[in-house]
């Protein structure tokens, strides 16, 4: 039997190293070329500052219903849980205002709000502040985005700490869980209204032209991420003195096995790669805005926030570098008509699937859901605002272009999960290495 099972992985390795490999589809670059550059020059920067203050506390609302059943079960194993943190525990400054840039911003807080709730503008402030909180406004009304956002300032919207709160295998799983992928791969895959069949293995490559194919291979890319992080991170032990997290080789065998998976496997970890591309690039492309002297991650440590955005913009700086970035030119690129019209079904689909998220019912599993969606919803954003970014000057508001500080840390910490899945993937690979 062990000698059986044996084989059986490294068969695994076989295909991790022989279809997983080389040129990737609709882009320059190659399997290699991510895994040296993530590995050993990204991911450990990028690590750092996902640790940090600014990126660590995110706002969620996981209480809101489904919108697309009345279904609102949810999972009652208990690492499914997410602990929310106590106010006292969130930095003043996250807390006092948590998609505001400067110190300044921050300081009014409380009266930038209540005259947006209002309709109104603060006579008070400068007439500075009193655009930004109009742009601001205008900013979470606008029809750029590719997700649907929490109501942050919900009463049922609560910080998390992301790093107690890690992602990981909870025991979510079944029909509960392939109800929710059904749905997402239904939203994603553009069929006629009339086909009312599941969305078969694979069908999404046969969307003919290029942005249908690359909208069907970041979501499989998603699912291929999030099915790698439950597998390096599977609950090996669970007794009453101890629980051991580790990877688990038989799970990730029956996630990406050609065999198992039909040929599916090897396509989805491609599609990783794909996504990684895309996500990369759109880092490369916002890096003007994050430059601004006026910029700043604030929490309220004047220091502190000082080295944190030095190490973001090292981490931009790194992307920017990276030899053989995806051309989204090759996107929306026909009669502008039509390419709008396609642009904006990209935009309406995926939001769809952001608020399948609200769906799923393992608290922790939504969370990660939530967030990952908005990053990519985020990146999407960037890479669509090009022009925009690109005219926004070096000092004052940048009224073209805005990113809030919720699509802040979905972005870097969406693109961290990416960044992680690519990294597990090489210690997948050191782990049947060493049974050979």
């Amino acid at each position: 039997c062990l000698q059986g099972w044996v084989l059986t992985n490294l068969f695994v390795l076989d295909v991790l190293y022989q279809q997983v490999t080389g040129h990737l589809d609709d882009c320059t670059c190659d399997v290699e070329t991510i895994d040296a550059f993530n590995n050993y020059k990204l991911f450990p920067r990028l690590n750092q500052l996902l640790e940090s203050d600014y990126f660590r506390y995110y706002k969620v609302n996981l209480k809101k219903p489904c919108p697309f059943w009345d279904d609102n079960s949810h999972c009652g194993i208990r690492d499914c849980a997410v602990k929310p943190c106590p106010s006292d525990e969130v930095p003043d400054g996250i807390r006092s205002a948590s998609y505001k840039y400067s110190e300044e911003a921050n300081s009014r807080a409380e009266e930038c709000e209540e005259a947006s709730r209002l309709g109104a503008v603060d006579e008070s402030l400068s007439k500075e502040t009193q655009q930004a909180v109009l742009q601001w406004t205008w900013h979470d009304d606008s029809s750029d985005s590719f997700c649907e956002a929490d109501d942050i300032l919900s009463p049922d919207a609560e910080y998390v700490d992301l790093l107690l709160n890690p992602e990981r295998y909870t025991g979510y799983k079944g029909p509960d869980a392939w109800k929710i992928w059904n749905s997402i791969y239904e939203e994603n895959c553009f069929k006629p209204q009339n086909v009312k069949r599941p969305l078969a293995s694979g069908r999404g490559e046969s969307c003919v032209c290029i942005e249908k194919r690359a909208f069907y291979r970041l979501i499989s890319g998603l699912h291929a991420s999030i099915n790698i992080h439950l597998s390096a991170r599977y609950l090996l032990q669970d007794t009453w003195s101890e629980k051991k997290w580790g990877p688990n080789v038989t799970e990730f065998q029956q996630r990406f096995d050609e065999v198992v998976t039909r040929g599916e496997g090897p396509r989805r970890l491609k599609n990783l790669y794909f996504l990684y591309l895309i996500e990369l690039r759109a880092l490369s492309k916002v890096l003007p805005f994050f430059e601004r002297p006026g910029f700043q991650l604030y929490t309220g440590n004047h220091s502190h926030d000082a080295e944190i955005k030095n190490l973001l913009l090292e981490v931009l700086h790194l992307a920017k570098s990276f030899p053989l970035h995806f051309d989204e030119n090759s996107f929306f690129a026909g009669n502008k008509k039509e390419a709008a019209k396609l642009k904006e079904e990209v935009r309406l689909h995926f939001k769809n699937i952001s608020k399948i998220m609200d769906c799923v019912g393992c608290f922790k599993c939504r969370l990660w859901g939530k967030l990952q969606t908005q990053g990519l919803g985020t990146a999407l954003k960037i890479l669509f605002s090009e022009n925009l970014i690109e005219k926004i000057p070096e000092s004052g508001p940048s009224y073209g272009f805005q990113l809030t500080r919720q699509e802040i840390v979905a972005l870097f910490n969406a693109f961290g999960r990416i960044s992680t899945s690519v990294r597990e993937l090489e210690n997948f690979r050191t782990i049947l290495r060493t049974m050979r």
